[in-house]
């Protein structure tokens, strides 16, 4: 009929016109997909570079006898064979004082952490003064640390012993002694590290647990200790996990106040495993063994970190999570 429009062509008219916007968006896209990874390629580049390729070589060079001087030499499991057969008279004891530091340390400083997180959480005068004070210890660098406290224990001049002669005790002889070398770099890590993160991840946490719940169950009877058990430490389980397994991981890679307070003496009492990896690789140029002891370590936090997620589903709770 004349005059009537042929509904077929007005069909394709409008599936052309959906197409056409349709390829217009597609550009669009296409062309801010390209603007992204043009933004990510110093990233990408950086990473690829600095992190994945350093990874991918040393795992072929912890196959290899290379003293840095001299061509790697494929050796195959030979370096993994002596570190674990016991040919390293070092390794395995350097391992038990580094897993002696992280058991004593991690459970210390985590108490420590949300003691003094809870303090801050309080309605207190001047807040933003001592949360700055507590803070700023971490601030300071682990050297600056290691030596500030090397003169604090120092056993003839240092500042805690003239405390303890004024008092008339003993003072241990600290940095000096087998028995108390790492109970000494214990307290200097605690020191560095309670007003650290952790604290701010804690003061964070407390600070997202609700308050419905604190007061509902004051309404109830309940004290200011079944609170905190019953409320705040669940609602605070998934920050506990995240700062243990930073912790650990943190605690078991120890070095740079061994290197500095103790060069992890008096008799190896504070060789710690990455103090051993460090004198294969720079002082002894064995690099192919020290990319072996890396891996080792690599492999021991990587189990500890696992039977730790594995364990906190028996403990950790999620808000969000049916049950």
């Amino acid at each position: 009929m004349a005059g009537v429009a042929d509904p077929s062509a007005t069909i394709q008219q409008e599936v052309s016109k959906v197409a056409v916007r349709k390829r217009k968006l597609t550009a669009r896209q296409r062309r801010e997909e390209r603007e992204g990874y043009a933004y990510l390629s110093p990233w990408l580049f950086g990473f690829l570079a600095f992190t994945a390729l350093p990874i991918i070589i040393s795992v072929w060079l912890s196959l290899t006898r290379y003293s840095v001087f001299r061509p790697p030499v494929w050796v195959g499991l030979d370096n993994y064979r002596m570190s674990l057969g016991g040919g390293d008279r070092l390794m395995w004891p350097s391992i038990g004082r580094s897993f002696y530091y992280a058991v004593v340390q991690v459970p210390l400083r985590l108490i420590g952490s949300l003691l003094v997180a809870m303090l801050l959480n309080q309605s207190l005068k001047l807040t933003a003064f001592w949360r700055t004070l507590f803070f700023l210890p971490s601030l300071t660098p682990s050297v600056a640390t290691a030596y500030v406290w090397r003169w604090i224990l120092n056993a003839e001049i240092g500042v805690l012993r003239i405390a303890f002669d004024a008092v008339g005790v003993t003072m241990p002889r600290w940095l000096g002694s087998m028995e108390w070398a790492i109970p000494s770099l214990i307290m200097m890590g605690l020191w560095s590290t309670v007003g650290g993160a952790s604290m701010i991840i804690f003061l964070a946490g407390l600070q997202d647990v609700p308050v419905e719940l604190l007061e509902a169950a004051e309404i109830d009877g309940a004290g200011r200790w079944r609170k905190f058990w019953n409320i705040t430490i669940p609602m605070l389980s998934p920050v506990i996990l995240f700062n243990l397994v930073i912790g650990i991981i943190g605690a078991l890679r120890v070095f740079d106040t061994a290197f500095v307070a103790t060069a992890g003496g008096p008799g190896y009492a504070t060789w710690f495993i990455s103090l051993h990896i460090y004198q294969t690789a720079f002082v002894y140029f064995d690099m192919g063994y020290a990319a072996a002891l890396s891996w080792i370590l690599a492999v021991i936090i990587l189990v500890m970190t696992m039977i730790q997620l594995q364990m906190s589903k028996s403990w950790v709770y999620y808000s969000g999570e049916a049950r």
